[in-house]
């Protein structure tokens, strides 16, 4: 075995063995961990793919191109935050039981957001190099028009609607900015997974929809037994639960993978065409964001404290 297998095999035993510690801490009833169970959860799951991937691929995001996953982190943040202020006039979802000291609670937040790209992405990457749906392909298709309007007067409405419309429309977020963002990026002759699609590309765009329903059930089995924990509150649609999660509510999690993956193609082309200090700001303008919104969620979102 070489070292590289070696190193990715070691990892993700390790993340394994964090994973233990998680559910003999829920098992026993542990305080601490339950309170922190998303994290005994997430950053293992990341360190269990990562390691496989390193075995598969040879390739580590971590420990090999660790700026890049850093970088991959913070967009995770911004763009889950984005989420949470549409939520903010939606409210899909509330917090319960957090920590109540607020310089524990700000950084948690933004550890925890941090998961959820990476989290999506890692899976697919994983799926892909595991051979899911391998040569698998489409017939490329020619439209008659040009894609990119329509997608944007699409992606417009999906956002117009539930902010028009929250009761019912609610759920057409969880594809808005794929519609969006997409002629975006190719526009910026970045990667476009509608292109791709039209080209003929189907593999990806399974696995990415599989990896959102995956990551969607891990994410959900494991917030079930935590004390702090989300929960729903959905207008409509509010029945037949699977852990916290209504069980349509799952069908939004494969086009949430979509629509990450088209928010990161979005993000990479953008600030590829900043300047140094253009993406200084651009970070900076992405933290105070972050406060801002840690601020507008203890307030808006956050339903009770930890005793």
């Amino acid at each position: 075995m070489t070292r590289h297998r070696w190193l990715a095999s070691l990892e993700a035993a390790a993340a394994l063995g964090f994973l233990t510690a998680g559910l003999v801490g829920v098992l026993a009833g542990n305080h601490v961990i339950r309170q922190y169970l998303y994290f005994f959860a997430w950053y293992p799951y990341l360190l269990f793919l990562d390691g496989l991937l390193w075995r598969r691929r040879g390739e580590s995001f971590i420990f090999g191109r660790p700026a890049e996953f850093l970088r991959l982190g913070t967009w995770s943040v911004t763009v889950w935050l984005i989420f949470e202020a549409l939520n903010l006039w939606l409210k899909n979802w509330a917090y319960a039981g957090v920590t109540p000291i607020w310089w524990v609670r700000w950084p948690g937040y933004a550890l925890a957001f941090a998961t959820v790209l990476p989290g999506i992405l890692l899976t697919a990457r994983l799926l892909q190099a595991l051979g899911a749906w391998g040569g698998i392909r489409g017939r490329p298709r020619r439209l008659g028009f040009a894609w990119q309007p329509v997608s944007l007067l699409v992606g417009t409405v999906f956002l117009a609607l539930p902010l028009a419309f929250p009761r019912y429309a609610f759920p057409l977020v969880w594809l808005a900015f794929f519609f969006l963002l997409d002629p975006c990026c190719s526009l910026l002759r970045a990667k476009s997974l509608i292109e791709s699609f039209l080209e003929g590309e189907r593999r990806e765009h399974l696995a990415l929809l599989a990896a959102g329903l995956l990551c969607g059930l891990w994410w959900e089995a494991w917030n079930y037994p935590a004390t702090s924990r989300w929960v729903y509150v959905l207008p409509v649609l509010n029945f037949w639960k699977v852990f916290e999660m209504p069980l349509l509510g799952y069908l939004g999690f494969p086009p949430f993978a979509l629509e990450a993956a088209v928010m990161v193609n979005f993000l990479a082309a953008w600030e590829a065409r900043l300047t140094p200090k253009g993406r200084q700001r651009f970070y900076l303008l992405q933290m105070i964001f972050w406060l801002a919104m840690f601020a507008a969620l203890d307030r808006l979102t956050v339903i009770s404290f930890a005793p």
